[in-house]
């Protein structure tokens, strides 16, 4: 592609998708709140109907807190395989549209449709027409981004959520970034959005004063994207093929651990775990990510950069378990640990792509 083309890129982002198969498949739910996941005193919310979200029930939020936020919140057990196969059948309406797709998970995808298969060259008319497939044939809902960027088109199908469609074009793109704020940049956790707030940093315009230099001063390697974004710039291609960025392995107990031996047992069940996989794998990586999450359900990462390729095993646990003790507060009780390493070595002159695997 030229430098004077400009892409058209559709961000898809399945509505509720858990809960709305479930309200598809069993019509009784329909129009009640709605949780998937497990119900037990250390159940966690996979997905909440939008009926659910009006008391506050969210994702990843435990049941029981749910449960007080919405007495009446009915459950369901998740059922995975159902609903990649029910992703497999989104992929294929999708493909005939473009072949260019990029999967983020079974629920949201990137679409590049520069160059269509579709008779019609209008990328809000093609995201049109595949949330009408979508309704038409799967009986759900979706919401679509585009622009053309992938960062704008992520943003934008959030805007108008649920059943949306939101366009914004290279024109509205740099002035559309300078009244989003920091805290909807997609990728801008909430640690780095606390960070740039206390660096008077509230909207995108307020990020324009910095130099590119300033923004990796204070943010590092997110300060070189965030000076582009911020202008509307974002010249990431949809990527097809992803293969792996990083290797893990992680482990969530049945009932909370505490004790520096039960801990470390644990560790180390993890540690042999991941090891195995990042040998299996074929591809040294220099970077290793400790990942913990507390009863509060606090996560917690540490991580370590090699200089040299990560070869030694007793070398890299003994770095690993340094980590741990940082990390851990005395007498809190865990109930997870996970162990990735990332940084993997060229591949000719081509770096390893993004995703990450735990």
């Amino acid at each position: 592609m030229s430098k004077e083309e400009t892409r058209k890129i559709i961000h898809i982002d399945m509505d509720a998708f858990y809960a709305s198969v479930e309200q598809r498949d069993h019509p009784e739910l329909r129009g009640k709140p709605l949780a998937v996941g497990g119900t037990g005193g250390r159940g966690v919310i996979a997905a909440a109907s939008y009926e659910a979200r009006k008391f506050g029930v969210r994702s990843a939020m435990p049941s029981r807190v749910a449960l007080r936020k919405c007495p009446t919140l009915l459950f369901v057990k998740p059922e995975f395989e159902k609903y990649k196969a029910v992703s497999c059948e989104i992929n294929a309406i999708f493909e005939r549209y473009t072949s260019v797709i990029e999967p983020l998970s079974l629920d949201e995808a990137f679409l590049d449709v520069t160059y269509s298969k579709y008779e019609l060259q209008s990328a809000t008319l093609i995201a049109q027409q595949i949330k009408n497939d979508i309704r038409n044939e799967l009986d759900l809902v979706a919401s679509a981004g585009v622009s053309y960027n992938k960062f704008l088109a992520k943003i934008a199908s959030d805007q108008d959520k649920p059943d949306g469609l939101f366009v914004i074009t290279p024109e509205e793109g740099p002035e559309f970034m300078k009244q989003l704020p920091i805290e909807d940049f997609f990728g801008v956790g909430k640690v780095t959005a606390e960070k740039m707030k206390a660096n008077t940093i509230f909207k995108g315009i307020d990020l324009l004063p910095y130099s590119k230099w300033e923004l990796q001063q204070l943010f590092g390697k997110t300060g070189g994207f965030l000076y582009d974004i911020a202008r509307g710039i974002d010249d990431r291609p949809v990527q097809s093929e992803r293969v792996r960025k990083s290797v893990g392995a992680e482990m969530t107990f049945s009932e909370d651990v505490k004790g520096d031996i039960n801990i470390n047992e644990k560790f180390s069940q993890v540690f042999e775990k991941w090891w195995t996989r990042y040998e299996a794998h074929g591809k040294k990586g220099r970077s290793v990510t400790l990942k913990i999450r507390n009863y509060e359900f606090e996560t917690i990462t540490r991580s370590i950069t090699e200089p040299d390729f990560v070869v030694n095993k007793t070398e890299i646990r003994e770095k690993l378990m340094d980590l741990m003790k940082e990390a851990i507060l005395p007498d809190v009780p865990l109930r997870l640990i996970g162990v990735s390493i990332s940084g993997f070595e060229l591949e000719g002159d081509k770096e390893v792509s993004q995703l990450t695997i735990w």
